[in-house]
């Protein structure tokens, strides 16, 4: 198995990450592997303690972690978007964005193999042929899928110089004081549960512009534009300001009174430029059923 780090890995020691990833593995039988040489980064042995960095390759070969073959799958694809070097697809609450250890089908992966084959970038392994950046499982809206590595490089290029305009919307709990902030707080692993993030003063530099849509007696619309793109994000930030995205229970929202899959969060729109051209593409998506469900409830109670 060969994973690639990514900018969001950068930093994150070299045991937890895979403690993440194989989730069915002790910490223990971790360090094992990595100590016995069942692990390499970048072809070379490193210690449990090792600090990732962007673009690291790392390789697993051991009984827990044999080779998984991620089969094509004729799932439906809502394309928003399409040229000759990519797409953009509209992806669903409730799917991954590529497989893992333990879940190998049913992600937006296997969706895109039965479709374009080896049509698709390798530059992150099979694991995420096509994947150009990530949204969570219950995080549904706009998606890049470069189809080759020319173009890959050239959107994660645009990405990394923030030259790509990525906005979402969310109801978030309670009443959000200002009509517009820009939250500057640096974003690192939780130590203590490393499948989540937190603001910590050691983190990377993480940065998330809010704009108030409509605010309700118990909740508010807003729109929140990703200058920098950590993992959870907009979950963390929002969550440290104590309004939590609505139904987040990882990050503290807890259930709120009106039933959905999960965050009510959603990437919308997305600005960025043609591979290979100057031509500035700009696709907007409406409301997905959550964001209307709490949206319309909320408003039919506002006095």
């Amino acid at each position: 198995m060969i994973y690639i780090a990514d900018e969001n890995d950068e930093g994150i020691r070299l045991d937890i990450r895979l403690a993440e990833f194989l989730e069915e593995a002790s910490r223990s039988k971790i360090q094992a592997m990595i100590k016995s040489g069942n692990v390499l980064v970048n072809n070379e042995n490193k210690k449990s303690s090792y600090r990732l960095k962007e673009n690291d390759e790392i390789e697993i070969s051991d009984k827990i972690s044999e080779p998984v073959k991620i089969e094509p799958q004729n799932i439906e694809l809502d394309i928003i978007y399409e040229d000759d070097n990519m797409l953009v697809i509209n992806k669903p609450k409730n799917m991954l964005t590529h497989p893992t250890s333990l879940e190998a089908r049913d992600t937006l992966v296997n969706a895109l193999l039965y479709k374009y084959g080896n049509g698709l970038s390798d530059i992150n392994g099979d694991f995420r042929r096509g994947i150009v950046h990530r949204l969570d499982r219950n995080t549904s809206g706009l998606i890049m899928v470069a189809k080759s590595n020319d173009a890959h490089n050239n959107l994660a290029g645009q990405i990394k110089n923030h030259k790509i305009e990525k906005v979402y919307r969310a109801i978030v709990k309670g009443n959000w004081e200002k009509d517009e902030e820009t939250i500057d707080l640096p974003i690192g692993r939780n130590p203590k549960q490393p499948h989540k993030m937190m603001v910590t003063p050691d983190g990377k530099d993480s940065k998330t512009i809010v704009k108030v849509i409509k605010r309700f007696d118990e909740a508010t619309a807003v729109e929140l534009t990703l200058i920098t793109g950590r993992t959870h994000q907009i979950r963390v930030h929002t969550s440290f300001r104590n309004h939590p995205v609505y139904n987040d229970t990882l990050y503290g929202a807890g259930r709120g009174k009106v039933s959905t899959t999960e965050q009510v969060l959603q990437s919308f729109k997305l600005t960025f430029t043609k591979p290979f051209t100057d031509e500035i593409i700009t696709l907007q998506i409406p409301p997905d059923e959550d964001y209307e469900k709490v949206y319309k409830y909320y408003e039919g109670r506002k006095k």
